[in-house]
């Protein structure tokens, strides 16, 4: 190719990539144009539902469209995921999930996705500050009485999840190796279900932020929170590490995703957006009442926190040899 001739295509490259750039930009600071859909990997009435609604409401009124939430549940959120990892990287569909299908489940199983290179993170949009409950039926009253009655009746406390490969899931087996207690996990298709089960007593355990309505009716017992510090409502109840089980906390997180290649323009956009809404005494009121503190970050610090969830969680998994039945 004549100089000339490579000068002339190096040019139209640089200007067409101009271009691009330009409407790539110009895309962004319009978005949304249209309405967005938001991809919820589990059935209705669960914790990701609770949290997912106020978030499509408050997203609607800021931006002007409507976030359409749309239930995809199935395979402990994988067939959620994949949907949202296989869509057009456009900015108007999006996921909202638990950590579990990202940073649990691909160390238990193969998943059609790869967690870190088929999404990219968007925002955090919640932490859950629950616990374990027990039902009054089985007759203890405390986190310690429950392990005493673990140990003397192997098998016979029965625990609903979520489903195979969740947090939840996680929670109970890693209980189950650092106090050397035996509990019988029955996964369920959403923690609607399994609480449908719990409350008349079927099952007798479970941990998700959707039973603490129910322990302030006094249905329930609440035996411990699983996080860094005791819950406001229930400060008599101790922390997993202060019922002297450390070291055997999963933090369940809620993040929005994109697909791999969504415009960091839009990813920008709807980050910013989000935080502003998270500061909010209203949206901090909303979150408060469903159980959920929102933490504050980048896109970019989510994806490393991600990446040491992964870790952290495969090594736990590794250790206690937990497998999907």
């Amino acid at each position: 190719m004549r100089r000339r001739d490579f000068l002339g295509v190096a040019a139209g490259a640089t200007l067409a990539a101009g271009l691009t750039r330009k409407a790539t930009a110009q895309g962004a600071q319009n978005w949304p144009e249209k309405p967005v859909k938001l991809i919820l990997p589990y059935a209705p009435g669960g914790a990701t539902d609770l949290i997912g609604r106020p978030w499509a409401e408050k997203l609607s009124q800021e931006f002007k469209q409507q976030f359409v939430i749309e239930n995809r549940g199935g395979a402990s959120g994988m067939i959620g995921l994949e949907a949202v990892s296989k869509s057009a990287p456009d900015g108007y569909t999006f996921l909202l999930t638990p950590n579990a299908p990202l940073s649990v489940l691909p160390s238990m199983r193969q998943t059609p996705y790869d967690p870190v290179k088929s999404f990219m993170p968007v925002a955090r949009v919640g932490d859950l500050v629950c616990g374990f409950v027990i039902h009054p039926s089985v007759g203890v009253k405390t986190f310690k009485e429950m392990v005493d009655y673990a140990k003397k009746n192997p098998g016979k406390l029965i625990y609903g999840s979520a489903g195979q490969g969740t947090s939840t899931h996680l929670r109970i087996e890693t209980l189950k190796f650092r106090a050397g207690i035996d509990i019988l996990h029955v996964p369920y298709r959403g923690s609607a279900d399994a609480l449908n089960d719990l409350l008349p007593g079927t099952i007798h355990m479970m941990n998700e932020i959707n039973v603490i309505p129910h322990v302030k009716a006094g249905k329930l017992i609440l035996l411990n929170i699983n996080h860094t510090q005791r819950h406001p409502e229930f400060p008599d109840v101790p922390t997993l590490k202060e019922a002297g089980v450390p070291n055997a906390d999963v933090p369940i997180w809620y993040s929005v995703c994109a697909p791999a290649g969504t415009p960091a323009e839009i990813v920008a956009k709807l980050n910013a957006k989000i935080i502003e809404i998270a500061k909010t005494d209203d949206m901090k009121a909303r979150m408060r009442a469903i159980n959920v503190e929102v933490p504050i970050q980048s896109p970019a610090e989510i994806a490393e926190f991600l990446v040491a969830d992964i870790a952290r969680n495969a090594e736990v998994i590794k250790a206690a040899n937990i497998k999907l039945e």
